[in-house]
């Protein structure tokens, strides 16, 4: 018997992605989560997990954070991630961190399971189209995404309003503080990212999702 974990906020791919792997695998039982929450619940709930699949933009799961987490919570238990992201940047990024593979959510359910074998029998799987660029270089956003994973939550939402180009005055009247605060936040945000002006940081940042 095998067991997955699909992760995703989507019950319609849940559903359809448990239903077009049955076929390929005998006695399959699936576990399924739609938040990164309940992600981490079920890999505290159920130690027999042979493979997680996991997707990039649940909720809770911003930035590669919900990836980060689950790695970290459950570092034994091969993870490839599922996504409509079909890009290198994004594929670079799951694989710098740990991921064993990455399949695009366009894939057709036999070539899915090509890939999750491919995972289970120990190697790594990426898009063939992906094989001679991955790993070539460090994604520049891997740094802004550890910046962005440190920031505190209210650091984050001043951040969410710089990459939206609202000056401080917006930003103070928007989170309903001083605009001698909202100063004090963005010091502390350029400290983080090593940067003196709004221009850099957003730059930084700009291929980030930060938006809800």
């Amino acid at each position: 018997m095998s067991t997955f974990l699909i992760a995703d906020d989507h019950p319609l791919f849940r559903e359809a992605l448990q239903a077009a792997l049955a076929p390929f695998f005998d006695d399959l039982r699936v576990i399924e989560a739609d938040s990164l929450q309940n992600t981490l619940k079920a890999i505290k709930n159920h130690s027999d997990i042979d493979l997680i699949l996991l997707d990039l933009n649940m909720p809770g799961a911003e930035n590669y954070y919900g990836l980060t987490s689950v790695l970290e919570n459950s570092p034994d238990t091969p993870i490839l991630v599922v996504s409509a992201s079909d890009n290198l940047e994004s594929v670079n990024v799951v694989m710098h961190y740990g991921a064993k593979g990455f399949i695009p959510k366009s894939y057709s359910s036999r070539k899915m399971a090509h890939a999750i074998m491919s995972v289970l029998e120990g190697s790594k799987f990426i898009p063939e189209k992906y094989i001679d660029s991955i790993g070539l270089h460090k994604p520049d956003m891997l740094q802004s995404i550890e910046c962005v994973r440190d920031l505190t939550p209210k650091q984050l939402r001043v951040l969410k309003c710089l990459k939206q180009g609202k000056m401080n005055k917006q930003i103070a009247d928007e989170l309903f503080v001083t605009e001698a605060t909202v100063k004090a936040h963005i010091s502390a945000i350029f400290k983080k990212f090593n940067v003196t002006s709004r221009t850099q940081v957003v730059l930084l940042v700009d291929k980030l999702e930060l938006d809800d």
